[in-house]
């Protein structure tokens, strides 16, 4: 007998919420379990595939002590869709920097086979006084 349909998006939540979890443990080497390795992502204006580049996002240089709260999930057959506040601290500074997004899971047989989303990458910048207050008119 097939899963209960809600069943089934339990685990890809579970699944989703685990793999944020690495952005706070840092532990790369879980991701194999999580996230398939030909894992495509959309987001930032690009098409990219392979696990490298969730490896590359968690082990951001300059940043460190993540800490992840999920503001919003919702899971639904194959998909997970989860708005979340990220926050580091900025190694040079010691202050902590946050950072927002919104990013939807398309999983398969328990791994995220594909993600679409956005953070407010711009927003951390401004924190750390890397851009300006305000976006320049064009």
């Amino acid at each position: 007998m097939p899963d209960a349909p809600d069943s089934s998006a339990r685990r890809n939540a579970e699944v989703v919420r685990r793999y944020l979890r690495i952005f706070e443990t840092r532990q790369v080497a879980d991701l194999e379990e999580l996230v398939a390795e030909d894992v495509l992502i959309h987001g930032a204006g690009q098409h990219v595939r392979g696990r490298h580049h969730p490896e590359g996002a968690i082990l951001t240089p300059g940043l460190s002590n993540c800490r992840v709260r999920i503001d919003d999930l919702f899971a639904a057959e194959d998909r997970v869709t989860v708005a979340f506040t990220l926050t580091y601290t900025h190694d040079r500074t010691g202050r902590d920097l946050t950072m927002t997004g919104i990013k939807s899971y398309r999983l398969r047989r328990g791994k995220i086979v594909e993600f679409w989303g956005e953070t407010d990458v711009y927003g951390l910048l401004r924190q750390a006084n890397l851009v300006p207050d305000e976006i320049p008119a064009f």
